[in-house]
């Protein structure tokens, strides 16, 4: 099985070479190929989706698409969705009636699937704070997950910039990827989306 999963950049590529190719090999039989394909900042929309889901549809058994609801760092633009619902329901309507076609995102942004692993977080950042109250993907649009980490990192003692790359790498790879998806739905829904096209043990 080959599957292509775009993302929007080198983090959420880092996390599908590393931590989500790891559990997915422990849970199938026979080993699938997962690329994930970065698209600068972030994923197309519209006729641009379409055309390159069918274009890498030539190469590959399927292609996955994996969105974050808020698709920029500038909080304050217009955004594209309303929420991981809304997002996917975007894409399937873009792409068409396509089999071959998965859309997923992280509500509302990839943090979201960090915030299980607080105390791992705080260590990181050297100090205590409470964890952002309620399920991990519902941190509200004023102040979203990525923010609040930011902001934990920068107002610590330490004052360490958050690097979303290195540090989301460092807080998973320490961590079991079952805890996130059962407290995330939306990451659950992804990595069963892989799951079941290749033959493996899915999360209930």
């Amino acid at each position: 099985m080959k599957i292509a999963i775009l993302v929007e950049g080198k983090t959420e590529k880092t996390f599908i070479e590393g931590k989500v190719r790891d559990f997915i090999i422990s849970r199938v039989r026979q080993r699938p190929s997962l690329r994930p394909i970065v698209s600068k900042g972030r994923i197309s929309k519209e006729g641009d989706l379409k055309r390159t889901v069918e274009y890498l549809l030539d190469d590959y058994d399927v292609v996955i698409a994996l969105t974050d609801v808020y698709t920029s760092s500038n909080y304050k633009i217009p955004r594209d969705f309303k929420d991981a619902a809304d997002a996917k329901a975007k894409m399937r309507a873009w792409v068409g009636n396509n089999p071959k076609f998965y859309p997923h995102a992280a509500q509302y942004d990839f943090e979201a699937w960090l915030l299980p692993y607080w105390s791992t977080i705080q260590k990181l950042v050297g100090q205590k704070q409470s964890a952002p109250p309620g399920q991990p993907e519902q941190v509200n649009h004023t102040k979203p997950p990525s923010k609040r980490i930011m902001e934990f990192f920068e107002t610590s003692k330490r004052g360490v910039s958050y690097n979303k790359i290195i540090h989301s790498k460092h807080i998973l790879e320490k961590n079991d990827l079952l805890i996130s998806a059962n407290a995330c739905p939306e990451l659950k829904a992804f990595l069963n989306t892989i799951l079941s096209l290749c033959g493996g043990e899915i999360i209930a």
